[in-house]
């Protein structure tokens, strides 16, 4: 017990920056390892073989995030919902809620498999997928949808993990599933020549090693965070605590991958070339993300944890320390992807054309990531406080649906038909989104200072 509880942490006193970082750091670490399984796999099937092969695994990353995003969105919500009763010391609804959690992730890795693994061409098509590297895209989806739920098992567990703290365990769990990961990547495309169908079994067997761990951990706690297999079930009330937070997260998830979707058609039409070089530039970009994507996170369980002990008081202060961290990594990370584009993507391509195709994205998209990372913690900060409606809606219309404007309009104006017309529709639309999302977190502060004025 002593050994489980060191890894908990009490957010609700003491310095809350002092506490976010020790929190962050390791889950970034952690975010940033498991984009490394993706990495991966482009560089591997980059090297040894071929464009077409990275165009291949790259192009599907879209496609995946559109299927899976309802369902990570779910994870938030158990998130969220394992954090207040935590914070609020209420044991018998956190275990009702690990349990719900683990039981509605393997529905959802069941039913993400029959969708994934039965339409994986058709929706390959529709995304106006090259004729050239359809075949290896299909195989390589085909494959890994077969082993998703570990996925799913993998998030919401970490999720539920988080919620009480601890986020060094996941990046554990992580580095043993990579080091097994990249291992078998060269394993089965240099050595047995299985080209992109390999890199998709490497990257199932690694996530199921850490959804295995993840499961043993939670199966080993002590209290009310315990998992016990016979005791799996959906508990109604905590489902919908879960499913109030979770279900607008994962909506909005959805739709911006389907935009993303929608993007990875636009750039599919300027060819083959293009298309690797956006692969290697959105996997580098990745690592800033998901770096700035940790103190997101952070924000949700930090807020989630005080509002459900009731430490209204501290809720502003936490937000601003979650942008001022977010600032600072995204301004330092997404300049240094540019300057240093060229050597970073030809670890994915020695094609000069692919690498100059990618330094396009990198010096629009890169340059100016910071404003997303602004955008997902205030959208955090919301959703921490049970406010998770108005963020979906606002990305919805903001980012989402001025996304598919731009390209519908300005898109189509013949001297403007250019992949760089495509990259700024990002941070235009980022911009517009955080205006909008601080008038609504204003809003928000307000209600919550009636409630803590009244207590």
């Amino acid at each position: 017990m002593e050994n489980a509880k060191k890894y908990e942490m009490d957010m609700c006193s003491g310095s809350i920056l002092k506490k976010m970082l020790a929190f962050t750091l390791p889950l970034m670490f952690s975010s940033i390892l498991q984009l490394l399984f993706n990495a991966a796999d482009i560089v591997v099937v980059g090297r040894f073989a071929g464009d077409n092969s990275l165009a291949a695994v790259g192009s599907n990353t879209a496609l995946i995030n559109l299927l899976t995003n309802l369902f990570v969105g779910l994870s938030v919500g158990a998130n969220v919902a394992a954090a207040r009763f935590y914070g609020a010391k209420r044991d018998d609804a956190l275990s009702r809620t690990v349990h719900t959690s683990i039981a509605l992730s393997l529905i959802s890795g069941a039913l993400l498999t029959v969708i994934g693994v039965f339409g994986a061409r058709e929706m390959l098509l529709i995304m106006s997928t090259p004729d050239e590297i359809i075949d290896l895209a299909a195989s390589y989806l085909r494959i890994y949808f077969g082993g998703i739920t570990a996925v799913m098992v993998f998030n919401f567990g970490s999720a539920l993990l988080r919620a009480i703290g601890d986020t060094k365990r996941p990046l554990y769990y992580l580095m043993a599933a990579g080091v097994v990961n990249v291992l078998l990547n060269l394993l089965f495309v240099v050595v047995f020549k299985m080209d992109a169908a390999g890199v998709a079994l490497a990257t199932v067997i690694s996530e199921c090693l850490s959804a295995f761990l993840v499961v043993r951990c939670l199966m080993k706690e002590q209290g009310a965070i315990r998992l016990c297999l016979n005791k799996l079930r959906i508990h109604r009330q905590e489902l919908g605590a879960i499913i109030r937070i979770g279900l607008p997260a994962g909506f909005q998830g959805i739709v911006f991958a389907l935009s993303n979707v929608v993007i990875q058609s636009s750039v599919n039409i300027f060819g083959n070339v293009v298309v690797a070089g956006n692969s290697a530039a959105a996997n580098i970009e990745g690592f800033v993300y998901m770096a700035m994507n940790a103190f997101y996170q952070s924000t949700i369980s930090f807020m989630s944890q005080n509002f459900g002990a009731g430490q209204y008081g501290r809720l502003n202060k936490i937000l601003f320390r979650g942008e001022l961290c977010v600032v600072a990594v995204g301004l330092t990370l997404g300049n240094l992807a540019v300057i240093f584009g060229e050597p970073l993507l030809g670890i994915y391509s020695d094609s000069p054309e692919v690498i100059a195709a990618g330094m396009v994205r990198l010096g629009i998209i890169s340059r100016t990531y910071v404003l997303c990372g602004i955008m997902d913690v205030l959208v955090g900060g919301l959703r921490g406080i049970g406010y998770s409606v108005p963020p979906m809606i606002v990305s919805i219309v903001g980012a989402c649906g001025l996304r598919l404007l731009w390209l519908a309009t300005v898109f189509q104006i013949p001297e403007y038909h250019t992949i760089e017309t495509v990259y700024l529709s990002y941070p235009i639309t980022w911009i517009i989104t955080i205006i909008v999302h601080f008038i609504c977190y204003i809003y928000a502060k307000r209600q919550v200072r009636s409630r803590y004025e009244m207590i």
